[in-house]
């Protein structure tokens, strides 16, 4: 198993109160140590064009870059390419680990270049479509009208996916909603996390918020669940209500 694949188990497999922070720059250290020894260590994380340097992916103008790869400069528009796109990734995924899917998906990527499975012309094309799906999983936030800390809130609930009608599936928007609210009204308050009433606290929250308004598609078994995944990502990603990764992103 790739180290990489190995730590991004270890991300799905973590319980409370493990700290999501350590595992995230053990996955940035094996990525800068997989990405080196292949010789595509990259100091800058832009991407030219003829216009400038963008570090936006979205902002990346495909075209004038497909242009300048003619010129035979193939390598290194592949090297600064996928150091922007490598440093897209990790933030997605430091913000949503549930996004831990694309940096697998990404090193694979990087594997298949390294190994000559892909040429330079292939790769450009193959990073040109993670960089746009990445881009459309940003664009989640308005497709479904929810804040970055809720549509991780939603996609906790949903993920694997649960079968909904499109009335539940409101529902439950609407929950991840009021618990993200409730909690930073009520539970997530200086060092919640070192103090056991504290944190006993937060669970009850949780499970109260999903006990009340989660529809019935959720069995005993898969609410458990739910509650001690979203349990984990309170622990892993808010400090109080006032420092979270969300307010240092």
């Amino acid at each position: 198993m790739h180290p990489i694949q190995f730590i991004a188990r270890k991300i799905r497999d973590l319980n409370p109160p493990a700290d999501i922070s350590s595992v995230m720059q053990q996955v940035e250290d094996l990525l800068d140590q997989s990405v080196a020894a292949e010789g595509y260590l990259i100091k800058a994380p832009y991407v030219e064009t003829e216009e400038g340097q963008y570090i936006d992916l979205s902002a990346i103008d495909f075209d004038a870059l497909a242009e300048k790869f003619k010129t035979g400069k193939k390598r290194t528009i592949n090297e600064k390419l996928q150091s922007a796109v490598r440093n897209k990734v990790m933030k997605m995924v430091k913000l949503k680990r549930t996004r831990i899917d694309y940096l697998e998906r990404f090193q694979e990527l990087i594997d298949k270049y390294n190994s000559g499975s892909l040429n330079a012309e292939q790769f450009f094309n193959e990073l040109k479509k993670f960089a746009d799906n990445l881009t459309e999983e940003e664009h989640r936030t308005v497709s479904e009208q929810l804040t970055e800390e809720e549509l991780v809130i939603f996609d906790l609930l949903t993920k694997p996916d649960i079968e909904l009608t499109a009335t539940e599936r409101q529902t439950v928007k609407t929950t991840a909603r009021e618990l993200l609210q409730t909690l930073k009204d009520k539970s997530l308050v200086i060092d919640w996390r070192k103090r056991q009433q504290s944190r006993a606290q937060v669970k009850v929250t949780i499970e109260t918020e999903l006990d009340k308004g989660l529809p019935r598609a959720y069995t005993p078994e898969v609410f458990k669940a739910k509650a001690e995944a979203l349990f984990q990502h309170f622990y892993d990603s808010y400090q109080d209500v006032t420092k979270s990764i969300y307010t240092v992103a």
